[in-house]
Formats: C-alpha cells, structure tokens, sequence
C-alpha cells in the first residue's frame, strides 16, 4: 500500500493562501490535485453576497477539482477562533444564519460533507448551557446537511492549541456525534479524524484507528510537532493511512498542513505527482 492508494485532497484554506482565494483552485489543480475543501473563506461573513458565492464556485468548476469538504461558519480561523455554534449570543445567531447557505453551496458543488466547529468555552457561562445550545444547533447542522445527503463532521482539536475548546480528544468528538445522532435519529454525524491534532492530544493514533475508523466520515493529516508536510516531523503518516485503509477507510485525505518557507507548489515533494489525482 502507501501513499499512492490514497484519495488526497487539499485544503485550501491553508495551502495556497499566499494567492487570492478564486486562484486556489487552479493552484491546486496545477499542483496535480483534483479534489479540494475548504474552511468557510468568509469570515465575516456567514452570508455572503451572491456574487462572492458565484465567484468561488465559478473559479472550482473552471480550474476542474471537486470540492469534497466544507466548513460551517466558525469565525476568524486560523486565529483566536474555534467555532462558533456553542457561542451564546451573536456568533451562535451567526453559525444558525450560516447553515442552509453552506449547505446550498455544498450542494451546488456536489460536496457531501460538512464540518461543524464546537466554541470555546466562554468565562462566566455554565458549559452545560453551552453544550445545550451546541447540540441545538448540531441538529440543526445536520437535518439541513441530511437533505442533501451529506454528512455532518465533527472534530477533535487538540488542547495545546485549542486550551479553551471543549472537544479535544477523540472519545470526546465521538460523545458529541453519539449525542447529535440520538437527537436527530438521522445517523448522519460522523467523526472527523485529524492526526495532527489527535496526536498534538498524546492519544494512541493506532488505537484510535482500530476504534474509530467505521465512525469516520473525514481524515485530515499534517505532521507533528509543527504542523507541516508528511516528512517534515516524527508522525509515521504512511503507516497510519495504510492502517487506516486496513481497517476499511475509503474516503479522502485532507492535506491540512502548513507549507513552511516555500510557495505551497513546492510543499508536495513526499508525494509522486501521479498520486495527487483521486481516482
């Protein structure tokens, strides 16, 4: 096995950002990919003007990728930001607002999954009100992302990073999907797996392999410590997607990695360029 049996697709909202957003694609495509996802590129705006949807699928459809992920809304990322749906107040408003735009827009590019960031904990509010309003609106999330036949991601951060972000273990972010599940009877939540972020946790990645990998909708990688390509830290990446793949996995690769002090054309070297395009 190895990398070559892998379906790999590219985040654009970390590789490629030293180009404006509706030339990522292309990049991308240039690259050799022919799948992409996404954060939500907007981050002040959950609901963006109609042109700016247009462009971006436009500059997707032209450049020839597919887009295979999105996210929901969930403020500044990268930046202080971790979500926006367990936020009392305005940004909840803001994720709610958000949702049936990121589904049509899914929907619009054949893209089946959408992934829901949890809030950070916020000083002088009981989490059980917050975890209350996040299952509100995870049901949400996922009956409009149900309508499109899509699945509803969630993700396990990692606490070094993420020191006020609730979900920061794999057991955790599977609680979370058991919970939206048993809410909505859908059965449409899945886990999204991030090696880097799980390993970041200290957490036995082979075992959360051999547990998890039928309750995974999504996988993304970057390598640790430092968050960069497949090589350039100490995570045996190859061997873990091979025991992923082992243990039934099919779906795509996220490369959600930071391209370090080189344009992200040249952060692909671990990669044979034949192996970038899913088959």
């Amino acid at each position: 096995m190895g990398y070559a049996d892998q379906r790999f697709n590219v985040n654009l909202s970390i590789l490629f950002t030293e180009l404006p957003l509706l030339d990522r694609p292309a990049a991308a495509a240039a690259a050799g990919f022919t799948a992409v996802e996404l954060w939500w590129p907007w981050v002040d705006a959950p609901v963006p003007g109609r042109s700016d949807l247009d462009a971006l699928r436009g500059a997707i459809e032209d450049a020839g990728v597919r887009l295979v992920g999105l996210n929901f809304y969930a403020g500044q990322l990268p930046g202080p930001d971790r979500g926006a749906l367990s936020l009392p107040g305005e940004e909840s408003e803001r994720f709610r607002a958000n949702v049936d735009v990121a589904v049509d827009f899914a929907d619009s590019l054949g893209c089946r999954a959408l992934n829901a960031l949890y809030g950070n904990r916020v000083e002088g509010v009981d989490p059980a009100e917050q975890d209350a309003l996040a299952l509100e609106n995870l049901g949400l999330a996922a009956r409009a992302a149900d309508r499109i036949g899509a699945t509803l991601l969630i993700e396990a951060l990692n606490r070094p990073e993420s020191p006020l972000c609730p979900i920061v273990s794999a057991p955790g972010a599977i609680e979370v999907v058991d919970k939206v599940n048993a809410a909505t009877g859908l059965g449409n939540a899945r886990f999204l797996m991030d090696l880097y972020h799980l390993s970041m946790n200290g957490e036995d990645l082979p075992a959360v392999i051999d547990r998890y990998t039928g309750r995974t909708g999504h996988v993304q990688i970057a390598d640790d410590p430092g968050r960069g390509a497949p090589g350039t830290g100490s995570l045996p990446l190859e061997a873990l997607l091979d025991r992923l793949a082992a243990a039934g996995y099919e779906g795509w690769v996220g490369l959600e990695y930071k391209p370090g002090d080189r344009p992200s054309a040249d952060a692909f070297d671990w990669l044979p360029r034949e192996a970038r395009a899913a088959r």
